[in-house]
């Protein structure tokens, strides 16, 4: 089948979603060190300013990320109750943002093929959906506990609160494309049919 624009687009989103897939997966692992790195920094201020490119301060923490992961989650269980409540949040949403990426390279194959209307479409952006949800859901609950813990409102100005209508808003997009890929799917059944 020759090239179309939209698969030249398709080929350079998957290779786009693919490189996310993977860099979301090292941050999975990552994750307990990225939550505990806020107390190495300080320690490590008097150090890091000796460093001109900011590239290199980021592979010197990255580096020392890696040798310490070994102890991270063992740290952080340890630790006081925010830390292990951050982690928690973070690693249930970088799963839910993997099984995102992971629909998105599978509607993309789909495409690639030359066969987008299927219902298998439908269904990948339908656990899209339910995943952003999850991850809105998650948000919400973070930002309820945090103004039940700290008494202010100051947790409106966090990240939690930007995520539950960015998330919420995604999942009813994925819904809408769920939903029309169907369509498009039993319209195709149905031309099939008649000729």
């Amino acid at each position: 089948m020759p090239m179309t624009n939209v698969r030249k687009l398709a080929r350079v989103l998957k290779v786009l979603v693919t490189i996310t897939f993977v860099c979301n997966l090292i941050a999975l692992v990552l994750v307990p060190d990225l939550v505990l790195i806020q107390d190495v920094l300080p320690l490590m201020s008097d150090f890091l300013p000796k460093i001109q490119w900011d590239i290199v301060k980021f592979i010197y923490i990255f580096g020392c990320a890696i040798v310490y992961l070994p102890n991270a989650w063992a740290t952080v269980w340890g630790s006081e109750h925010h830390y292990v409540e951050l982690t928690l949040f973070l690693f249930f949403c970088g799963v839910c943002t993997a099984v995102i990426l992971w629909q998105a390279r599978r509607v993309l194959d789909t495409i690639l093929a030359g066969v987008p209307f299927q219902n298998a479409n439908g269904i990948s952006l339908r656990r899209a959906a339910v995943c952003c949800f999850l991850i809105s859901a998650a948000a919400l609950v973070r930002l309820l506990w945090g103004f039940w813990y700290y008494a202010s409102i100051q947790p409106l100005l966090t990240y939690n609160a930007l995520f539950i209508p960015v998330f919420f808003m995604g999942g009813l997009l994925c819904l809408v494309m769920s939903a029309l890929f169907r369509q498009a799917a039993e319209l195709k059944a149905e031309n099939d049919l008649t000729i």
